[in-house]
């Protein structure tokens, strides 16, 4: 028996829930590759010309930053974090500030404008075994919802061809005009739910970021599920989810509400 009261029966664990929250990035699209490409860009530029004019050591923005400080966190909490992780403090500025400005608004918006230039460049591409897997969900009755700490979730999902698969959308454009705090608070969630008509109790949360997983822990979810596609899974079950996967190709869920762990799925519980 896990904390959420998840029974462990044949595979793997079985719970009953009534509404499936997803966040977007790395679980819904190939985004989160993007965006952390996106970050590199914007950082190493950043300490790269710091350290020219200032004769400090040039130490690169890397995949563990990435995984701390930004991943599933709102674009100006992320410049902070990672900036205060190295000693940096920059005045806050304004959300309108121009890219080139030396606030943590104008890089964050530096930022927002190399992830969307990949966008246009390239598309989005979905994980396929999730579109299969909220599709059936859909099918069997079961309320669904994305979350995303990105402004530009909805561009995201239409590129994706998956906006049509989710009941509510809670992202970072509603986090500005609601005032909902970032991950790893449990605000996005939470809103979600509520739109879903939901209790967070009969509600699961499907997350890649370790702050995302955190956050449904601390939002009391039913069921945290983790999805591992960068060799993070201890540190994700470390976060509070219930149970681990490389894919939701390893869940099924029944006409009744019960989500399972496929036979012979990979997981880590």
């Amino acid at each position: 028996m896990t904390s959420r009261g998840t029974r462990i029966i044949g595979s793997g664990p079985v719970a009953r829930v009534i509404a499936i929250i997803f966040d977007t990035d790395g679980v819904v699209t190939r985004t989160a590759s993007v965006h952390r490409a996106a970050w590199k860009v914007l950082f190493d530029s950043y300490l790269r010309d710091r350290a020219s004019s200032s004769g400090e050591a040039f130490v690169p923005f890397d995949d563990e930053d990435y995984v701390r400080y930004v991943d599933g966190v709102a674009r100006y909490e992320g410049v902070e974090g990672f900036l205060g992780s190295r000693g940096i403090i920059l005045a806050r500025g304004e959300p309108g500030d121009a890219p080139g400005t030396d606030t943590v608004c104008a890089l964050g918006n530096a930022k927002n404008e190399q992830f969307l230039e990949q966008i246009r460049l390239y598309g989005v591409e979905p994980f396929e075994t999730t579109l299969t897997l909220a599709r059936e969900l859909r099918r069997s009755g079961i309320a669904t919802a994305v979350v995303s700490a990105s402004e530009s979730c909805a561009a995201v999902l239409r590129a994706a061809g998956a906006a049509e698969l989710f009941d509510v959308r809670v992202d970072g454009v509603d986090a500005q005009e609601l005032g909902l705090a970032s991950k790893p608070e449990p605000a996005l969630f939470l809103e979600a739910a509520r739109r879903l008509g939901v209790d967070p109790t009969d509600a699961a949360v499907v997350e890649d970021a370790l702050a995302g997983v955190d956050a449904g822990r601390r939002g009391g979810f039913g069921l945290v599920v983790g999805v591992d596609r960068t060799g993070h899974a201890a540190a994700l079950r470390e976060r509070g989810a219930d149970v681990v996967v490389a894919d939701l190709a390893s869940f099924t869920v029944d006409p009744d509400g019960t989500w399972k762990v496929s036979s012979g799925a990979s997981i880590d519980r």
